[in-house]
């Protein structure tokens, strides 16, 4: 294996990288911590570190850069105890760097059992800069707290975000610009319904739908059936496909087990729990809980269910026009997600769509049109009745093209075309 490792090494040090986009990430290069990137797969963690591994070889000898890609075949069936092969092939290659520092970057490491194990030790004992990928939450969050603790800083990657998108299509954003607001929009109908994962961008549509199935796979059998010794497999595939199809609503573990009884399945309450959070640790699907100071009554109301990307969605819907309400509230939530994990959904008389409070605090209702004025009214009493609760002076009602701020008893609601927000907020 160390053989392996040392042509691995310098082939990668050979290589030269063609058009890299640029991810709205802001990850260094020079703390004292060990760097994990986590998210779902093919959401560009890879291409993040080749950005990082740029940046580093303007500044210091490529030769103290170790790349290596834990998928990559050569090292099939690597273990544990081979990995102390790395360095010590490594420094074979090159002993004059063993009193200098070395940056190592180790891609899908979640594929060898205890690798944190490693980690940790040339951590503790080598002049190493430490960057891991994995594309499981619980590999790289509950795992990596107790095996990693106090070494780590976590970034969450996602698919592209707009912003990310218009960057990789060299469309300049200009709001002052008719001819640039032209392409961002159009821009925009492309990336509600085809998604940000960055391989489909110059696909055909067949093929797209194609690159989207390959992903899901890849998510339901390497990161939950393999993982979690899945046996009921068509159970699963239909949760997916119901979680899929109802993005943006109410969903009940509850109901969910009433239906599947109904139509025949065997299948226990905590099995749809498990099925459920095994989805979430692979980045696949996210819960919001209701906003309540009691964690007991969060957990007593049903939770809204989100996917990882709108363009999942046209593998299981045969037309999208019914649901550009769903893509929408589901596409303001993977806006805010990026910037935290606490959101919530907001239930008095009325309900709020998104609710986050981290850093920054925002009070979200998506409607895809209010030009229905019981509609325009319903939402607008749901963010004033949210915004005393909170009390906030500003929310966002979020729609497809309607832009005007509206003033109610000291109070502004931003009314604002998705494409727009999604800039801005």
């Amino acid at each position: 294996m160390k053989e392996t490792f040392k042509k691995l090494i310098v082939n990668f040090q050979e290589r030269h990288f063609g058009r890299i986009v640029p991810r709205e990430y802001d990850i260094p290069t020079d703390t004292k911590k060990i760097v994990s990137l986590i998210g779902v797969r093919r959401s560009g963690k890879t291409y993040i570190l080749y950005t990082l591994i740029e940046q580093l070889r303007r500044q210091i000898d490529n030769r103290n850069i170790i790349y290596i890609n834990f998928e990559d075949d050569r090292l099939y069936p690597i273990m544990l105890k081979d990995l102390d092969g790395l360095l010590e092939g490594y420094y074979e290659l090159y002993p004059q760097k063993r009193d200098e520092k070395v940056y190592l970057f180790l891609d899908e490491v979640q594929n060898i059992e205890g690798w944190e194990k490693y980690v940790r030790r040339i951590y503790d004992t080598e002049n190493v800069q430490i960057f891991v990928t994995g594309s499981s939450s619980k590999l790289l969050s509950s795992e990596i707290a107790t095996s990693l603790r106090g070494r780590t800083i976590t970034y969450e990657i996602f698919p592209f975000s707009f912003r990310e998108y218009l960057s990789y299509k060299e469309i300049e954003v200009n709001l002052y610009s008719s001819r640039s607001v032209s392409y961002i929009q159009n821009a925009f109908g492309s990336y509600l319904i085809d998604g940000g994962f960055a391989e489909t961008f110059d696909a055909r549509p067949d093929v797209q739908k194609r690159i989207l199935k390959d992903y899901l796979d890849l998510v339901i059998y390497k990161d939950v059936v393999e993982r979690y010794t899945i046996r009921n497999q068509s159970l699963l595939k239909h949760l997916i496909k119901y979680m899929f199809v109802n993005m943006g609503t109410l969903v009940s573990v509850n109901k969910l087990y009433n239906d599947y009884k109904s139509q025949g399945y065997k299948v226990g309450k905590d099995t749809l729990i498990d099925y459920i959070a095994y989805l979430q640790e692979a980045y696949a699907i996210f819960t919001t809980a209701i906003y309540r100071n009691s964690v007991r009554e969060e957990q007593r109301n049903p939770k809204k269910l989100y996917v990882i990307d709108n363009g999942f969605k046209k593998l299981f819907s045969i037309s999208l026009s019914e649901d550009y309400s769903k893509l929408y509230e589901n596409m303001a939530f993977l806006h805010l997600r990026r910037k935290s994990s606490e959101i919530y959904y907001f239930k008095g008389k009325q309900e709020v769509d998104l609710y986050m409070h981290d850093d920054q605090t925002y009070l979200v209702n998506v409607a895809y049109t209010i030009e229905d004025e019981k509609t325009r009214e319903r939402e607008i009493q749901a963010l004033l009745e949210g915004m005393v609760y909170f009390h906030l002076n500003r929310a966002y009602l979020v729609t497809k093209s309607r832009d005007e701020t509206i003033e109610i008893d000291g109070k502004e609601i931003v009314v604002v075309p998705m494409w727009k927000w999604l800039l801005e907020a």
